[in-house]
């Protein structure tokens, strides 16, 4: 085998590598409760640092508020604001219960998405080599970590159906528009948050092998420069996209069919 053929067999097995790096869930370490092992996976582990942060930025902003708020608390006031007025729009009366899930879940995704940002690049330029001592990785690109998010929406879509419409009022709503819709109506709480799950797990894992492969090919200038889209632009995207179809499922339950 020539050089080039040696050179592409290298890359190959380095890129596989870091592809099956990517998709590995590594334990952290390992709790023993009960005489049971509980293994704490580093998806655990940076989903409770992601809540931390989002705790303690809280604190913070909301530290020395002001009866006329200017700065950092009139974005804040404002951000609450837009959400009560969506949410008003959207669930009707129900806002009062679900406008503050649907801004945890957004706070929570984007940051979740957007973490990787933090994690150190990788140099290798003139012979100086740099490897980051750890490496924080999305949770999101574990699926069980969107499947139990996706599940706990499509149970919300479930309750606040009854709530909303009552329990004649959600059967009648599988019989829309034509009593002969009934299985695919009910197929359709199978089909959401499995969409869901899938399509935030397949974005979040896909970019981040995406950013695996670059970087292994081009590790000098051109990884951080796209880690601004696929770790930081696609992440909040992908957020926006799991909070609006989430809104929308849970508006069509509380809200009677044919907009009755």
């Amino acid at each position: 085998m020539g050089r080039r053929g040696q050179a592409g067999g290298r890359f190959a097995d380095g890129a596989g590598f870091g592809v099956m790096e990517a998709l590995e869930i590594k334990t952290v370490f390992t709790l023993r409760i009960a005489g049971l092992d509980l293994p704490i996976t580093e998806t655990v582990v940076v989903s409770w640092l992601v809540m931390i942060l989002l705790v303690a930025l809280s604190l913070v902003l909301t530290r020395r508020l002001r009866e006329i708020p200017r700065g950092a608390q009139a974005l804040l006031e404002g951000g609450v604001e837009f959400l009560n007025k969506f949410a008003r729009a959207q669930f009707g009366p129900w806002a009062r219960y679900l406008a503050h899930y649907m801004g945890t879940l957004f706070l929570f995704l984007a940051g979740a998405n957007v973490i990787g940002v933090l994690c150190p690049v990788e140099v290798n330029f003139l012979g100086f080599h740099f490897s980051p001592p750890f490496e924080i990785k999305p949770p999101t690109r574990d699926i069980n970590v969107t499947a139990a998010l996706a599940l706990v929406s499509i149970v919300l879509v479930l309750v606040f159906g009854f709530l909303g419409r009552g329990l004649r009022g959600w059967f009648r709503g599988l019989l829309y528009p034509v009593p002969l819709m009934i299985p695919f109506n009910l197929l359709e709480y199978l089909i959401r948050p499995l969409s869901l799950c899938l399509r935030l797990f397949g974005n979040i894992l896909g970019g981040f092998i995406l950013m695996h492969l670059i970087t292994g090919l081009v590790p000098l200038a051109l990884p951080p420069v796209l880690s601004l889209y696929f770790d930081f632009f696609d992440g909040l995207l992908q957020a926006v996209v799991f909070v609006f179809l989430t809104t929308m499922y849970l508006s069509e339950a509380v809200k009677m069919p044919g907009g009755e």
